[in-house]
């Protein structure tokens, strides 16, 4: 159940955080694992924790919104089966909060950059590899600020990584009869919500707990799997209950 012997799975921004626990899991189940991230120790030290458990892995460091980058990198890698969107937030800088009419203009393409043109680069980089072999998975990870309006100044990212989660929908049209299935996972607050905040947070989720990377590894790895391959153009809320629709 749920084996990926014999598939590769590049993950976004995999040196840290939820792209780690992504990738524990994939690697778990079978598949050799890509670990990506801008930060060349942070994936080296990810791919030696893997490696060092007998599992197969390798480090790709490029930057997702770099488009000539993700084409070369993604080339040099070679056939990907399985593609997890995961680089979030602001990508390389520091993530700024603001009400929109507070917000900077020149501030946000750095949310649009990472959180949709990086989805997009690293999806078209990769698709016609997997429509051509007739088989695929892109996954690629949201949030509960693409769902729902929040009044935290997350106005830019939350229409970033709607637009990512609905370019999925669109892509599932496209190449579903060609084996290739595109899903999104709107994951709600997770651990790495300021230890200030954990309490007030963690108030407001049903089942609660903040999520873990493991939560969304666990989501991921099934909707990778070929048990999945009836599931497509979809988004995933995993959030313990927070957003119960």
């Amino acid at each position: 159940m749920l084996n990926l012997d014999g598939k590769t799975a590049l993950v976004t921004g995999a040196g840290s955080g939820v792209g780690q626990g992504i990738v524990r899991q994939l690697a778990r189940q079978g598949a050799t694992v890509v670990v990506n991230d801008l930060d060349q120790a942070k994936a080296d030290s990810t791919v030696a924790e893997l490696t060092s458990a007998g599992f197969q892995a390798s480090t790709a460091v490029f930057d997702v919104t770099d488009a000539g980058a993700v084409r070369a990198s993604i080339a040099e890698l070679g056939p990907i089966d399985i593609l997890i969107n995961n680089v979030g937030n602001a990508g390389a800088v520091p993530m700024e909060m603001a009400a929109f009419k507070d917000s900077l203009p020149e501030n946000w393409p750095k949310f649009v950059d990472v959180n949709l043109y990086g989805v997009m680069h690293c999806t078209h980089a990769v698709l016609d590899g997997m429509t051509t072999r007739g088989w695929g998975r892109v996954i690629t990870i949201s949030s509960a600020a693409g769902r729902m309006g929040l009044n935290i100044g997350v106005s830019i990212y939350g229409a970033a990584k709607a637009g990512a989660a609905n370019l999925m929908r669109h892509i599932s049209q496209e190449v579903a009869a060609n084996g290739v299935t595109c899903n999104a996972v709107a994951l709600g607050l997770m651990d790495t919500v300021p230890e200030e905040f954990t309490a007030h947070a963690i108030k407001g989720i049903p089942c609660g707990r903040l999520g873990t990377p493991a939560d969304a590894g666990y989501i991921v790895g099934f909707l990778a799997s070929e048990e999945a391959s009836w599931i497509t153009g979809q988004l995933f809320g995993v959030d313990g209950g927070s957003a119960p629709f």
